[in-house]
């Protein structure tokens, strides 16, 4: 359930895109920025991205099966799109959907297109199409247009060719508090431009997290829309329980109507983790990390923050606050002093060894743990789906927290955190 791994370079206007052509239910191409230049593209879907390093590893095999795919696509596509776009490679598998890279037959211009079962992933595509018809922003994925057939939905959307955050932080030979607060303020500049339109992305993690190109001045797009909400005139809070474990704000877990906020606490997990290679709510066991979570249990008094400034610890702790009226919102945090001071307060401290280290050492353990628990049960997409930090395919189940909400413990426990907040305006544990 996620967007292609696209983005449309937006010019200068309206926050919206106009209406749908008399074919397709939606249209608006742009020209790409005068200055930024289209970089070649490479294969990364939401659905199942590919990486750098992993795409250039693969195998003569997966190449050979790429060309038959091509084949066995451009047949099942529908004749306006093939008409359109020159079919390249099948790049994403979903469970009601399929990605295909292509490029376009005049401009060249390569781009990607999700097809979607209009029955079984209905869901899928209305969610997104109603988030993405409305968005325009540099840090914002953007569609493309979106053709449709009796059966199927082809979103089309410009392919990012820049890799995920955490896996460009390990390949580069260095990363500062400097290069995170550049990316912090993307982040936060794309979440105040949703917010601002009233959408809520619901599923902010690091692997929705892109680059729209290998260079090194390339920008972040925040992509995957598939449990996105937009809200409705007369609607204040949300009440569908949806995330991912190590992501979800508390106010989710405690099934209490929550707003925006929920993205900038994920925010403050993924900024959390970026300057230290760590999560701050980790756990195998999705009870003992939820109720980490309940408590905003975290710290820095590891070897991992020594080299980090106190103004990034601040930063973090604005976000990660159990009262949602305490929460620092997008719009505060690109006020606030680390994202502000850049070179004046923030450390220039090489923390590539010690980030790319804890990763790459959580990406072999997840690795190992799912060798032992998946022997009977492999699959060729296993060494993609479990690489560290990667959760597309562990999400947050309506039934486990009502389960969880059925627990006495619990209970004591949560009616305990009320009962705290009631005595705080802010709750929250981080500590130096």
């Amino acid at each position: 359930m996620g967007c292609v791994n696209a983005k449309l370079v937006p010019g200068e206007g309206d926050d919206t895109v106009g209406g749908p052509g008399p074919e397709t239910v939606y249209t608006g191409e742009t020209s790409k920025s005068k200055d930024e230049k289209l970089p070649k593209d490479k294969d990364f879907t939401d659905i199942e991205k590919v990486s750098k390093a992993e795409s250039d590893n693969q195998s003569q095999a997966q190449s050979q099966q790429q060309t038959m795919d091509k084949r066995k696509y451009r047949v099942k596509m529908d004749p306006r799109v093939t008409a359109k776009y020159d079919i390249k490679a099948l790049i994403g598998r979903g469970s009601f959907s399929r990605v295909v890279r292509v490029e376009h037959r005049q401009s060249k211009q390569p781009y990607a297109i999700k097809m979607i079962d209009r029955l079984q992933g209905k869901e899928v595509f209305e969610a997104e199409l109603a988030v993405l018809r409305r968005v325009k922003h540099k840090y914002v994925i953007t569609l493309v247009e979106v053709f449709e057939s009796r059966d199927k939905v082809y979103m089309v959307m410009e392919l990012a060719t820049g890799g995920e955050l955490f896996d460009r932080i390990i390949a580069k030979g260095s990363f500062t508090e400097r290069d995170a607060i550049r990316v912090m303020r993307m982040v936060m500049e794309g979440l105040k431009y949703l917010h601002s339109l009233g959408i809520t992305h619901r599923d902010l993690k690091p692997e929705n997290l892109l680059y729209y190109h290998p260079g090194h001045e390339s920008r972040i797009l925040i992509t995957d829309f598939g449990l996105s909400a937009h809200k409705r005139a007369g609607e204040e809070y949300m009440q569908t329980t949806c995330g991912t474990p190590e992501y979800i704000a508390p106010e989710i877990l405690a099934r209490k109507p929550y707003n925006s906020l929920v993205d900038e606490w994920a925010a403050g997990v993924i900024c959390y983790i970026m300057l230290s290679g760590t999560m701050p709510f980790d756990d195998e066991n999705r009870t003992r990390l939820y109720r980490q979570i309940l408590t905003a249990k975290y710290s820095y008094t590891s070897e991992n923050w020594k080299d980090i400034s106190s103004l990034a610890k601040d930063f973090i702790d604005k976000l990660l606050v159990l009262e949602t009226n305490e929460r620092m919102t997008a719009a505060q945090a690109l006020t606030h002093a680390w994202l502000v001071s850049n070179t004046a307060g923030s450390s220039n401290i090489n923390l590539h060894r010690t980030i790319s280290h804890n990763l790459i050492h959580r990406q072999q353990s997840t690795r190992a743990n799912s060798t032992k628990s998946n022997k009977s049960n492999r699959s060729n997409r296993s060494n993609l789906s479990n690489r560290s930090l990667r959760s597309e395919h562990r999400r947050v189940l309506p039934e486990e927290i009502e389960q969880l909400h059925k627990d006495p413990e619990f209970v004591a426990e949560m009616n305990s955190i009320s009962s705290q907040n009631g005595d705080s305006n802010s709750t929250h544990s981080g500590q130096s």
